[in-house]
């Protein structure tokens, strides 16, 4: 059993910054890959960044490029984002995710509970 756990969120005003945690634990071999996801209501789910376990990032969200970084210590198995510049439409659940390995190669995607962000004056 794997539990991602956030932590980090809360109340910020415009142009402030948050540092988000996500922690992996649990019984797994390897960390394939770690990324951040934020969810609003009425909207899909959107990725904004990626870490795999070689330490390449890939950002894919045009709104956060620049602002957010992704980082990790998978030695303690744990990813994290850090947020600058934050705007109101940042306001969001930042969700964690990971993608780790097990016996026999069999490999699992795990989703964190989410932290919320709100971005207000």
């Amino acid at each position: 059993q794997v539990q991602l756990v956030e932590s980090g969120g809360g109340l910020v005003q415009p142009g402030g910054s948050l540092r988000l945690s996500c922690a992996a634990s649990g019984t797994f071999q390897h960390i394939y890959m770690m990324a951040w996801y934020r969810q609003t209501p009425g909207n899909q789910r959107e990725l904004l960044a990626e870490i795999l376990s070689d330490s390449t990032t890939h950002y894919y969200s045009e709104s956060t490029k620049g602002r957010f970084t992704i980082s990790e210590d998978y030695a303690q198995n744990t990813v994290y984002l850090q947020m600058t510049s934050l705007k109101p439409e940042d306001t969001a659940v930042y969700v964690c995710s990971a993608v780790i390995g097990h016996e026999n190669d069999v490999r699992n995607r795990y989703w964190g509970q989410g932290t919320q962000v709100t971005v207000s004056p």
